[in-house]
């Protein structure tokens, strides 16, 4: 492994940690010694890293140090190809048409040999089914959840039958074939999620719901058992 890519892991490893990590513990992650752990910290405050800490008792780096955009691995590569184009293929429009947008500007700034890593990627994504009629709405959607504003929406079940729906919007879930937002029901008094194909009407709020998006997403994920990502 070249100093620059255990320099990167290292980064990595501690933003991972929101707690002081210990030196040992690192080295063991990283597999190299307690030595050059050290030697590597203080090779990272110079180059500018806001790390705190000292040996034997653990270190902690502050939020805001950033490393040039073209230190990524290989594998780091292959996942910002693949994901991209999956968004491209499976999202909407506009969300699409970022992912594009994120790999040419990654690949502006990437050295020759990285670069090739993204044109001559083998990672494909296979067909899948169309967008949904009813998925012109998720740039919509995606703003309410960004905003926290509630949604008006009339859905129809599987069935057809169709309900006026007050909801809170905080996630939303890309499948192969469906999307679904996943909010607090007024009507229901509980967390329900709901197909964007069966939302027949939408209309975003102007007044803010009284929870936090980030505190309603925590609260759902432990009801339901889903480990945080």
């Amino acid at each position: 492994m070249s100093r620059a890519q255990r320099l990167l892991d290292l980064i990595q490893l501690l933003r991972r940690h929101r707690r002081a990590v210990a030196g040992a513990a690192l080295a063991e992650e990283l597999g190299v010694s307690l030595r050059t752990v050290y030697r590597d910290i203080e090779a990272l405050k110079a180059q500018g890293a806001q790390i705190d800490g000292e040996a034997g008792v653990g270190y902690v780096l502050r939020p805001g140090f950033m490393l040039p955009p073209l230190m990524f691995s290989e594998e780091e590569i292959e996942a910002l190809v693949l994901g991209s184009r999956w968004v491209s293929e499976r999202a909407d429009g506009l969300l699409g048409k970022a992912a594009r947008n994120v790999l040419a500007k990654i690949g502006a700034v990437l050295p020759p040999d990285l670069k090739d890593g993204i044109d001559a990627s083998g990672l494909l994504i296979g067909p899948g089914a169309p967008i949904a009629a009813g998925d012109a709405e998720l740039p919509t959607i995606r703003q309410a959840i960004r905003s926290e504003r509630m949604l008006h929406i009339a859905y129809a079940d599987e069935y057809g039958s169709a309900t006026q729906r007050t909801i809170w919007p905080f996630a939303l879930a890309f499948y192969d074939r469906v999307r679904v937002v996943v909010a607090w029901c007024e009507l229901r008094g509980g967390y329900r999620h709901f197909r964007t194909d069966r939302i027949t009407e939408l209309a975003v709020t102007a007044g803010r719901y009284p929870r936090r998006r980030g505190a309603m997403l925590k609260e759902w994920r432990t009801l339901r058992g889903i480990p945080e990502q």
